[in-house]
Formats: structure tokens, C-alpha cells, sequence
């Protein structure tokens, strides 16, 4: 995954993606599901998660309290050393997320050193199953300039729409 070249593209399209988003929200087709999932489908066969590992550099999951306890116990730690050592409490969501970023879980191959176990946030990452569709849009928002395969998909759906509806 060329990273310089994707940052170069989100930030030219990332005004249009967002109108797109904000107006889909507004007017979602009643045909969208289907659509949605083809053109994720078409995604996946271009982007490889593993080639750019850029959330994990750029973001951090939030950590529920399954994954702390399941996490902590893999290190053989207390729920607490393990919060204390790698995690703080976000301030307005209360969330617990990591401390810094990139992940401390990331390998240098952009593999996670805990991919069994990693958060749930994680493993649904980048929430494109996430349906309805258009209750997402924040989701797709945040991401669109951090996550390859969510740009491509809401630049693919916006050609589509585009194409094949009266807009």
C-alpha cells in the first residue's frame, strides 16, 4: 500500500466524499444493502489490510471490558497492570483506549501481535458490515481519510449512485 499516494488522494476527494455522505444520509436508496455489499465485495479484492496497517498507526480502538480482561490475561497481567501499562480513560467517551499511537500490538510487518485476541473494535474494523447503512455516515466520515478500503468503497458507491440514480 503506497500511503503517500493514498493521503494525496483522500485529501483531494475528501470534500466530495463528505457531500456525498452527508447528502446519502438524507436520501438512502431503498435498493442501497445490496449495492453496499457488492461494492465492499469489490474492495476487498483491492485492498490488503495487512500491506498498510494504517488504522493501527493512526487510530486507536476503544477496549471494552471483555477485551481488557481477555488481553490481560493473555500477558498473564491484572486487568489494572495491563490499563496502567498501555491504556488511559478517554476523557469525554470514557472509553479506554491506547495510550499512543501507533498501536503498541503492531508488528513491524504491519501484522498485530495479538490478532487472535485483539479488541472487538479491531476485528470489526473498518464497520463496513455495519447496517443500516447510512447510520454510519460519522463512522465513514472519520475514516475515509485514514482507511484505504473506506475510501475506495465511498468513492465506488458515489460513482454508482451517481450512474444509476436520479440524484
Amino acid at each position: 500500500m503506497n500511503l503517500p499516494a493514498f493521503y494525496k488522494r483522500a485529501r483531494k476527494n475528501k470534500a466530495a466524499l463528505t457531500r456525498f455522505l452527508k447528502k446519502l444520509e438524507d436520501i438512502v436508496p431503498e435498493d442501497f444493502p445490496p449495492i453496499v455489499e457488492e461494492e465492499d465485495k469489490k474492495v476487498w479484492q483491492k485492498v490488503d489490510c495487512t500491506t498498510c496497517a494504517n488504522c493501527c498507526k493512526t487510530m486507536t480502538p476503544t477496549y471494552s471490558k471483555e477485551d481488557i480482561q481477555r488481553i490481560a490475561a493473555h500477558f498473564s497481567m491484572s486487568t489494572a497492570a495491563f490499563k496502567e501499562k498501555w491504556l488511559m480513560q478517554d476523557a469525554e467517551s470514557k472509553d479506554w483506549v491506547n495510550t499512543s499511537t501507533p498501536c503498541q500490538f503492531l508488528a513491524a510487518d504491519n501484522r498485530c501481535s495479538i490478532y487472535e485476541i485483539r479488541p472487538v473494535d479491531c476485528a470489526e474494523f473498518p464497520h463496513h458490515h455495519k447496517r443500516p447503512f447510512d447510520d454510519y455516515t460519522e463512522t465513514y466520515l472519520g475514516n475515509i481519510d485514514r482507511c484505504p478500503a473506506t475510501n475506495l468503497l465511498i468513492e465506488n458507491l458515489n460513482e454508482r449512485v451517481e450512474r444509476e440514480y436520479e440524484w
